[in-house]
């Protein structure tokens, strides 16, 4: 079940429970409101007491002056979340993310999947993980290719060494095509490898953070996502069709 959806649910419980009388934890609440308003996807989906209602008192004594009976109060709170999870569902898959999933399948690597499962389920709730996930899911494509191409390469490398070191395999480097609009769209994936692994190490989590951190957003994540799954399409359908040429 995608992350997001699953934590709206456990918000929509929660509140349920609290309008029908029974205590819950107001950190809880706070905590999953957060998650719920970081998605700005949804953002128009959210209902408007999740918006207003900051802390789990304010929510209470909104919904107990709204309706006097539990029955009624479960119906308004499982009316107003139906149409956000409805929404949620409906865009849970993008044609992009099923691309990628087919492709990492191919892989026959049962920590790729696991990387990519990670990376989408991390986009809106851990953007800071996803990030580092996105980043990891490239070095595992790199490194698999290079072990089938029989390329010696580091255990842990420097991701932008690694990528060259791929490229050049795959004969995909800038450097190796003398048509200028190759060179640019090839120039353009190598950029985008920079640019992973410097968003990796400013806005991730593999690395501690001082006093004063930037936090990604969930659209940081979801472009740093989209950015590693295009590039690992690109780099084992290359990988793939270089197999059927004849040496």
């Amino acid at each position: 079940m995608n992350v997001y959806k699953e934590q709206v649910e456990t918000l929509q419980n929660l509140l349920v429970s609290r309008a029908t009388g029974n205590d819950e934890d107001d950190a809880d609440y706070v905590r999953l409101r957060q998650v719920v308003l970081s998605e700005r996807r949804f953002e128009s989906q959210v209902p408007s007491f999740v918006r207003t209602c900051r802390s789990l008192p304010q929510f209470w004594q909104f919904v107990k002056g709204k309706y006097a009976t539990y029955a009624e109060r479960r119906d308004f709170i499982w009316g107003e979340f139906r149409p956000f999870l409805e929404q949620i569902e409906s865009d849970q898959d993008s044609p992009a993310d099923s691309l990628v999933s087919g492709a990492v399948k191919r892989m026959n690597s049962a920590y790729a999947q696991a990387i990519w499962s990670k990376a989408l389920d991390r986009r809106a709730s851990d953007p800071e993980g996803a990030i580092t996930v996105a980043r990891t899911l490239l070095e595992s494509v790199c490194k698999q290719i290079l072990d089938e191409c029989n390329v010696a390469h580091d255990d842990n490398p420097d991701m932008n060494k690694l990528y060259r070191l791929t490229a050049e395999e795959l004969r995909i480097a800038p450097s190796q095509h003398t048509e200028q609009v190759f060179k640019q769209i090839l120039g353009g994936c190598t950029a985008v490898v920079e640019g992973l692994a410097a968003l990796r190490n400013r806005l991730g989590d593999a690395h501690g953070k001082g006093k004063v951190g930037i936090r990604p957003a969930a659209r940081h994540a979801e472009l740093a996502v989209n950015l590693s799954g295009a590039l690992a399409i690109y780099l084992l359908a290359t990988h793939e069709a270089r197999k059927d040429v004849p040496t």
